[in-house]
């Protein structure tokens, strides 16, 4: 079973090793194993820096349980952006992700929000255009990463 919630500060352990197996294990496309580009892309995801995004204001930090394990890490940001939506390699494809982002969504809908926002890897463009998001502009490189900014009429 699959359940979304708002995260807590025990969840920050779990957090912190979902996000960095995902980036790891899953978004090599986007860091094509370069240990320096892991490196910088993973650096806050320790879980001090999960705390730090946890108590921040302007982030709504969500997690997905699959059969009551933290599966999946997620994040509004300034209200109307998806900041993060990272899955644990042992539970893609299971629909955690997708349960996530309707979260999300839904959230930013309860908010009055009618659009939202997010810049999608490489690795996650396909998923967000079958889940109904659009292309918003040309693709942009980052210093280790692409991004493809696109939005979503909610």
């Amino acid at each position: 079973m699959i359940t979304v919630r708002r995260a807590v500060e025990a969840d920050i352990p779990a957090m912190s090793d979902v996000l960095t197996r995902s980036i790891t294990g899953l978004c090599a496309l986007d860091h094509k194993n370069d240990p320096a580009a892991i490196a910088s892309w993973t650096a806050n995801k320790t879980p001090d820096g999960v705390r730090r995004i946890l108590e921040d204001p302007d982030v709504q930090l969500f997690v997905a349980e699959h059969d009551g394990v933290v599966a999946a890490v997620g994040c509004v940001q300034s209200g109307s952006e998806i900041g993060l939506n990272y899955v644990h390699p042992a539970h893609r494809f299971k629909g955690v992700s997708r349960a996530l982002l309707a979260a999300m969504e839904q959230a930013m809908r309860e908010a009055g929000l009618t659009e939202a926002r997010l810049k999608a890897t490489q690795t996650a463009h396909d998923f967000y255009r079958a889940n109904g998001w659009q292309d918003a502009g040309e693709a942009y490189s980052g210093r280790w990463i692409e991004a493809r900014p696109m939005r979503k009429r909610l």
